[in-house]
Formats: C-alpha cells, sequence, structure tokens
C-alpha cells in the first residue's frame, strides 16, 4: 500500500514561492495519478493540481493558473508542486493524493483515494 509524506510548507511573504514535495512509500508513482489539494480553515477541500501517472498530463485549477506549475520525478517518486507569486489567499494545508488509475484523473477529491497527512503554506502580506 502506497503511503504519502509532504513536505516543503513553510511561512512565506506575499510574491514568494515555495516548492512542495510529495514522497511515495511501500510503492512508487509509476501507476499512480497524483494530486495537490488544499484547505483553509472553515472552507471545503478543493483541487490546485493533478497529473496522470506518466506525467504528461496535467490539469490546474483556475485560480493557480500560470502561478503553480505540478511535476513528478520518477526517478526520485517524488511529485512537486513549485508555487510562485504567492498570496494570503493561498494560505492553507496542503494534501498530496494519488489514485491507482490508467486514465488522466479528473481533479476532484472523491477522484484520490490515498492522502497523506498534509503540510501548511502560510502567505503573510
Amino acid at each position: 500500500q502506497v503511503h504519502l509524506v509532504e513536505s516543503g510548507g513553510a511561512l512565506v511573504q506575499a510574491g514568494g514561492s515555495l516548492r512542495l514535495s510529495c514522497t511515495a512509500s511501500g510503492s512508487t508513482f509509476d501507476g499512480f495519478a497524483v494530486g495537490w489539494f488544499r484547505q483553509a480553515p472553515g472552507k471545503e477541500r478543493e483541487g490546485v493540481a493533478c497529473t496522470s501517472r506518466s506525467g504528461a498530463y496535467k490539469e490546474y485549477a483556475q485560480f493557480v493558473k500560470g502561478r503553480f506549475a505540478i511535476s513528478k520525478d520518477h526517478a526520485k517518486n517524488m511529485v512537486h508542486l513549485q508555487m510562485n507569486n504567492l498570496s494570503p489567499e493561498d494560505t492553507a494545508m496542503y494534501y498530496c493524493a494519488a489514485v491507482e488509475t490508467s486514465w488522466p484523473p479528473d481533479l476532484d477529491v472523491g477522484e484520490f483515494n490515498v492522502w497523506g497527512q498534509g503540510t501548511q503554506v502560510t502567505v503573510s502580506s
């Protein structure tokens, strides 16, 4: 069974950048679509970005297009989320999630069935 661990969350000033990483153990990411989601206090969990098992297909939420980029590092068994031009509205707990599938994933919470514990991103104004 695959286990996911996120890292890279931090406190950063508005306009800054962070790179989140998701590391898989117990299995490789090769057969898994992977997504990043976030949840701010009092709000529902929402999709940020996802990628197919090959890494060729990528989907982004409208609110992060042009600022965030998801990538798969097959050699290191990691998935990264590069976040640029951060704003206070990006403050949230960020979660990595995976689902074993050969199909391109939908950026939907219900699509994914393996979740990490999350990493906190806080953006100050």
